[in-house]
């Protein structure tokens, strides 16, 4: 997983050279360290008039320690702006206000998040107003550069006080490769609780499938990380390489294919004490056009990257062992939101975990649970760096980071979504793909 390109563009002769022939320079990445704190420098606020979560943002910035800057111009690590009292399109003028003089001052691998309300339900003039942030944020997020990553949060009415969980997560370095999101906070689905943030999976239990390499071992290092006792789920064939993961993690293990008619009952009876968070990430691509695509092509695909997820999750709701307050998280990928070519069938079983997740959001919020999904654009895993070198490099390139992603930003973004503090988001699906060109 060599990225020869970053090092000969950071090398001295690279950064004398590569601005001159407009070479993307990609800078590295600023990712967390075991448990690094969720700021690291000052945090400059700022919000249009009758905003209303100037408060909620006062406590949180302060319990997180981050400092204001000392003076009005001197470098921050982060921007925070309170758009929710934008109720017009005249009033967008407040983002110019605020970003023209300060954006520069935004150091390297640094963040900002704008707040607004949601569109849907508001006066025609107000939703405008507010639809119109998307726009700006995404647009803000390919002209920043150096690494700063680009969000949008929007805070239903009654949400304020669930703004800490996602904020964590996006003021810090563990969401290095999320950027240009649009992230929905609503009232919670069920009470957190009081929360350790330095192991807020302290004493849950999660499932985590296809978890013996890549991405699906990341997951499991994560959420062990956050204190999560594990359940680790991969094909027999891959058994060797599932036990080492867990000796490690100290985990249990399930060898079976998910395919499998008794799949369902037999991960259910290993989960018959109850779980906390599901985490459906085995996958697996078999690429051809649709012309020449054999149905046992198409079907087997599509029975382990979706029809089986489905078959397991009827299976735990039906005999009612996700706990209060619990998670399910789905990995999509972009190739589900954008399509890819040669790639029909993978593209329709991940448009299909988005849809999943979108109908199965209210249902699990009666339940006093959640279900989000993640979407992973160019990561890079033994898969990707076997790809051949002019795809690999276009897929490297083509995102505002100017770089692929690590499974680790993969893991990062699922532990946030899995967090108890996360109840209050729902059915959102998260790009996890440094804000790519393809599919905003």
């Amino acid at each position: 997983m060599s990225d020869l390109y970053s090092r000969l563009v950071n090398s001295p002769p690279g950064r004398l050279v590569a601005p001159r022939v407009g070479l993307p320079r990609p800078v590295e990445l600023e990712r967390r360290a075991s448990h690094g704190a969720d700021v690291s420098g000052a945090v400059l606020v700022g919000g249009a008039p009758g905003g209303r979560l100037g408060k909620p943002l006062e406590r949180l910035l302060g319990e997180l320690g981050a400092p204001r800057p000392e003076k009005s111009d001197s470098p921050v690590k982060g921007l925070v702006f309170d758009a929710t009292g934008i109720a017009d399109s005249t009033q967008l003028v407040e983002l110019q206000r605020f970003f023209y003089p300060n954006v520069k001052r935004v150091q390297t691998s640094g963040r900002v998040v704008v707040l607004g309300a949601p569109p849907a339900g508001l006066p025609a003039r107000a939703a405008t107003a507010q639809r119109a942030l998307e726009g700006f944020t995404r647009s803000l997020g390919k002209e920043i550069g150096r690494g700063i990553a680009v969000q949008l949060v929007h805070v239903g009415e009654g949400a304020e006080d669930q703004l800490d969980s996602t904020l964590r997560f996006l003021l810090s370095p563990r969401s290095a490769y999320v950027s240009g999101q649009v992230i929905r906070i609503d009232s919670p689905v069920a009470k957190a609780g009081p929360i350790d943030w330095s192991l807020p999976l302290d004493g849950k239990i999660a499932l985590v499938t296809g978890a013996s390499r890549g991405i699906g071992e990341a997951i499991a290092e994560t959420l062990h990380r956050d204190g999560a006792g594990l359940v680790l789920l991969d094909v027999p064939a891959l058994g060797p390489d599932l036990a080492k993961v867990a000796a490690r993690l100290d985990a249990r293990t399930i060898e079976l294919d998910v395919t499998d008619e008794e799949a369902p009952r037999r991960i259910a009876e290993e989960l018959s004490g109850g779980v906390d968070v599901v985490v459906h990430n085995a996958g697996v691509t078999r690429d051809r056009t649709i012309a020449k695509m054999p149905e046992d092509r198409w079907t087997s695909l599509m029975e382990i990257n979706l029809s089986s997820e489905e078959r397991i999750d009827d299976e735990l709701l039906e005999r009612g062992l996700p706990r209060e307050n619990g998670r399910i998280v789905c990995v999509s990928s972009m190739s589900g939101i954008a399509g890819n070519s040669g790639q029909t069938n993978y593209a329709t079983s991940k448009a299909g975990v988005i849809g999943m997740v979108e109908a199965l959001a209210p249902e699990l919020a009666e339940r006093g649970a959640t279900i989000n999904a993640v979407a992973p654009g160019f990561i890079e895993t033994r898969m990707t760096d076997a790809m051949p070198i002019g795809v690999r490099e276009a897929g490297r390139r083509m995102n505002s980071m100017s770089q692929g992603g690590l499974p680790v930003d993969v893991a990062e973004t699922i532990a946030w979504l899995a967090s108890p503090a996360s109840t209050g988001v729902n059915g959102n699906v998260v790009r996890v793909c440094g804000q790519s060109l393809l599919g905003a």
